[in-house]
């Protein structure tokens, strides 16, 4: 009698670890947190966290439980990092990829295992392309200087001179940049690529300021920007009477305030602002600085963006994450995000957002990107004239 007690207390209790391991679905969040880029790792785990302790962490009836790990930004570490999430953790989604070489280490890993993969922070437009079952909530790089391209053109600046760092993201910056200037009746006078590591500015700028143009457009990552905005003072280049444009890195809202003064009326375009206008995003920013301890940037609303993606998917797919049905739920979904009206290119997996014009200015004592102008529903130009 009591063997068969215990015998069934034992089976109860399998039954209930059972339940428990079904209604527990793991997800890797891969992201870099240690080394040069710690601040993108940090800025969209913040957001991730900060989705599941505003919304709940229980969707399609499956409890989140997010397992981070740090790659930092090494692709070898972010390859090895997934093919233990899958194969070891069993997580059912990745996540994360603060830069595009990360995500492309990975995506052979999420198309192999037939898992979803929801890519927060990489932006090269290809990214999507390297597996059927990437979704991306950050951004395609070339979104933003297309839509600065035309305001220059309709600007009056003619001659143009195009600065980007010298890897995947500042080529599609140049290349989008270039294109839509020149067919707006623009001209590039000269298209210069500065090395991603240790760069230095001054014989760069000396090069633009040789070349006399009316404005240089410049894609440099975050990190970067405050030496280059200080060589750029340096070199006299706005004395010369030379602009200063920008994809949206180079005034990122995490660092603004700490450059000074040299920022302030640079204009640049991008998808988010820390100043963006919306009750939405005002409660975001007050939300976000509580839970990090600092002012949210663009990579920020990636990583929040990217749980509300996996929270609508899992409520659609009733918790299943097979990697077709979940990326069949993802297709076309749209939301207000703290950046915008937002959605997910049904014939891509991209992100599809509103492009703001800004310009630096002084609010509160503290420095903003202040939005005065935007151009909805932007998506990745690089796609736009391929077939799907």
């Amino acid at each position: 009698m009591r063997s068969s007690i215990a015998a069934s207390i034992f089976a109860a209790l399998l039954m209930c670890g059972s339940a428990h391991a079904q209604d527990t679905l793991k997800i890797g969040i891969v992201l870099p947190l240690s080394g040069p880029f710690t601040s993108t790792g940090k800025q969209i785990l913040t957001g991730a966290r900060l989705s599941l302790d505003q919304n709940g962490a229980t969707f399609g009836g499956k409890k989140l439980e997010l397992i981070v790990k740090d790659d930092g930004a090494v692709a070898d570490q972010s390859k090895r990092i997934v093919q233990e999430l899958i194969t070891r953790e069993k997580v059912g989604i990745v996540a994360g990829f603060g830069l595009t070489p990360l995500a492309f280490a990975a995506a052979p890993l999420a198309t192999q295992g037939k898992v979803p993969m929801i890519v927060m922070g990489a932006a090269t437009s290809s990214v999507t392309e390297r597996s059927p079952f990437i979704i991306r909530t950050s951004f395609a790089q070339a979104q933003a200087p297309v839509v600065l391209a035309d305001w220059i053109a309709r600007n009056g600046a003619k001659k143009v001179v195009t600065m980007v760092s010298d890897f995947a993201p500042g080529h599609d910056s140049e290349n989008a940049f270039r294109e839509r200037f020149v067919r707006a009746g623009g001209q590039i006078v000269e298209s210069v690529r500065v090395p991603l590591q240790n760069p230095d500015f001054a014989p760069f700028l000396q090069r633009t300021r040789d070349a006399s143009p009316d404005a240089i457009f410049v894609f440099v990552p975050a990190g970067q920007s405050a030496a280059l905005m200080k060589q750029f003072a340096e070199r006299g280049m706005a004395d010369a009477g030379i602009k200063l444009y920008g994809a949206g890195d180079i005034t990122d809202d995490e660092v603004l305030d700490s450059m000074g003064d040299v920022t302030l009326g640079v204009i640049t375009a991008h998808h988010y602002s820390a100043d963006h206008q919306s009750e939405k995003n005002k409660e975001f920013v007050a939300a976000f600085k509580k839970a990090g301890g600092m002012r949210p940037n663009f990579f920020s609303v990636g990583g929040y963006d990217g749980m509300h993606v996996i929270a609508e998917a899992l409520k659609q797919t009733n918790g299943s994450v097979d990697a077709e049905k979940f990326v069949s739920a993802a297709r076309g979904m749209r939301w207000e995000s703290p950046r915008g009206p937002m959605s997910i290119d049904p014939d891509t997996r991209d992100v599809i957002h509103s492009i703001y014009l800004r310009k630096v200015e002084r609010r509160d004592n503290e420095l903003y990107n202040v939005e005065f102008e935007t151009v909805p529903d932007v998506k990745d130009p690089v796609k736009a004239g391929k077939p799907q």
